[in-house]
C-alpha cells in the first residue's frame, strides 16, 4: 500500500514517540543515541531526515546495492542494535553493532522469511529459533517483517535487539510498511519505463515502412540522372536511420533532433520537390536542453503528411523553436488542408482513420510521452480547422526529471 505524505507524517510521527521514549528510559540501542532528550518535534525531524535519507535508495528497488546503501538509515530509524534487509533467498545487508550473523543465523533469517511469505505478517523470534553455538552470541531476540509490493512479498526487514516487545514490534513494522511504499513506487517507475521505451520502439516501427520505402524509392530515382545528388541523399538518410533507429535512451538534445529532422526534410524535399517549402527558426541558446528522443520528427512528419499529401496549401512548413525562461516553446505550422476538431481528437486518441500515413500515430505518440514526463499540462497544443492549416505546439521544460 503507498503512503500519501499524510500517512507518512505519522507514520514517522509515531516511531519519533517510540524512539523518544526508548531515549527518555535509557534503552536506546546500538542505533540511537540514549540520553538524548528534546522535544518529540525535534524526534520527528529526526525521523522524517532519515526517512528522507534512506528513500533514494529504495526507490531503485529492491537489490543488494540500494539495500545496502539504504540499511543504516533503517537501523538509526528503528533505533535497534542491528538490521538486516533480505529478498526472499538471500540477506542482501545488515547493518548493526555486531559482526555480520553467521551461517547459521542467515539459514535461520532465510527461514523466517519463506514463513511470512503465504501470510504476509511480522514474525516475533526468540528462544530456541534464535539457537547459535557461540557462547558470547549476542543475537537473542528479533523481528522480521515483510517487504511487500503489490501484495507480494519481495523480501523483509529483520530488526536484531536483546529485548524485542510490542512496541518494537509496532516501529519496526510501521518501518517495514513505509519502506514496501518506496519500493512499490520503484516498481511503478520501472513500469513507466518500460512503457516509455515500449512507445519509442513504436515510433521507430511506424518510421521504418513509412518512410524508409519512400526515400529509397526516391533515392533510387535520382541513380542514374543525378548520381552525385542520389549519393549525397543517400548520406542523408543514413543520417536520419542513424538516429531515428538507434538503441538510445529516452533522451537526446534538441540539437541532435533538430539534425535529425534536417535530414528528414531534405529527403522528403527530393521526394516532393517544390512543393514541400520549409523554413527552421531556431534560437541558438537552445540546442543543448534535453528533450525526449524522437518528439519533434512526428510533428514534421504530420505537417507535411496534412499540408502536402493531403493538398489545400502551398506546400510551406515551419518550425519555430524559442527561449521561454525556464522551458523551450517548439512550434510546427503548416499551411495544409487543416482539420475538423473531431479529427484531431482521433489523432491525439491514437486512432487516425485509415490512409492516415502514419502522421496521427506519431502525434498520438509524443503527446502520451510529453503527458508522462512532465505532466499532464504538457501534452501537445493543436490549433486547427479545415482550409487553416495546423499549428502543433510544445512545450519542455529545460530541466531534464528525474522520472528514472
Amino acid at each position: 500500500m503507498l503512503h500519501t505524505g499524510w500517512a507518512l507524517l505519522c507514520v514517522l510521527s509515531g516511531l519519533a514517540g517510540y524512539r523518544l521514549g526508548r531515549r527518555r528510559r535509557g534503552e536506546a540501542g546500538a542505533g540511537g543515541r540514549a540520553g538524548e532528550g528534546g522535544p518529540a518535534g525535534d524526534a520527528t525531524f529526526a525521523a522524517l531526515h532519515l526517512a528522507a535519507m534512506a528513500a533514494p535508495y529504495l526507490r531503485a528497488g529492491l537489490s543488494r546495492d540500494s539495500a545496502r546503501r539504504a540499511v543504516r538509515h533503517l537501523r538509526a530509524l528503528t533505533g535497534t542494535a542491528a538490521l538486516a534487509v533480505t529478498s526472499t533467498d538471500q540477506v542482501l545487508a545488515w547493518d548493526g553493532a555486531w559482526e555480520a550473523p553467521g551461517e547459521a543465523h542467515v539459514r535461520d533469517l532465510i527461514g523466517h522469511v519463506h514463513g511470512i511469505l503465504a501470510g504476509g505478517r511480522p514474525h516475533l523470534v526468540a528462544g530456541d529459533e534464535l539457537f547459535c553455538e557461540a557462547d558470547d552470541c549476542a543475537i537473542r531476540s528479533a523481528v522480521v517483517v515483510p517487504l511487500t509490493v503489490d501484495g507480494r512479498v519481495i523480501g523483509a526487514l529483520a530488526a536484531y535487539d536483546p529485548h524485542v516487545g510490542a512496541p518494537l514490534v509496532r516501529a519496526v513494522t510501521e518501518v517495514g510498511r513505509w519502506a514496501s511504499g518506496q519500493l512499490e513506487l520503484a516498481e511503478l517507475d520501472a513500469t513507466r519505463r518500460r512503457a516509455m521505451q515500449a512507445e519509442t520502439r513504436a515510433l521507430r516501427a511506424q518510421i521504418s515502412p513509412h518512410f524508409v520505402c519512400n526515400s529509397l524509392a526516391t533515392i533510387a530515382s535520382f541513380t542514374r540522372t543525378e548520381p552525385d545528388r542520389a549519393r549525397e541523399l543517400l548520406l542523408d538518410f543514413a543520417d536520419f536511420a542513424r538516429h531515428a533507429l538507434r538503441r538510445a535512451g529516452d533522451f537526446t538534445t534538441l540539437s541532435d533532433e533538430l539534425t535529425c529532422v534536417d535530414r528528414y526534410l531534405l529527403l522528403e524535399r527530393a521526394r516532393f520537390g517544390d512543393k514541400l517549402r520549409f523554413v527552421v527558426d531556431v534560437v541558438p541558446e537552445v540546442m543543448p536542453v534535453p528533450v525526449p528522443f524522437l518528439c519533434l520528427q512526428p510533428l514534421v512528419e504530420n505537417a507535411i503528411t496534412h499540408g502536402i499529401r493531403r493538398g489545400g496549401g502551398s506546400g510551406e512548413v515551419s518550425i519555430v523553436v524559442r527561449d521561454a525562461g525556464e522551458e523551450v516553446h517548439i512550434t510546427v505550422e503548416d499551411d495544409g488542408a487543416g482539420m475538423e476538431p473531431g479529427r484531431v481528437r482521433r489523432l491525439l486518441a491514437g486512432e487516425p482513420p485509415s490512409g492516415d500515413g502514419g502522421g496521427g500515430i506519431g502525434l498520438a505518440n509524443v503527446d502520451v510521452r510529453l503527458r508522462q514526463i512532465y505532466g499532464q499540462e504538457y501534452g501537445l497544443v493543436i490549433d486547427t480547422a479545415p482550409d487553416e492549416g495546423t499549428t502543433v505546439r510544445m512545450r519542455v521544460p529545460k530541466i531534464r526529471p528525474n522520472y528514472n
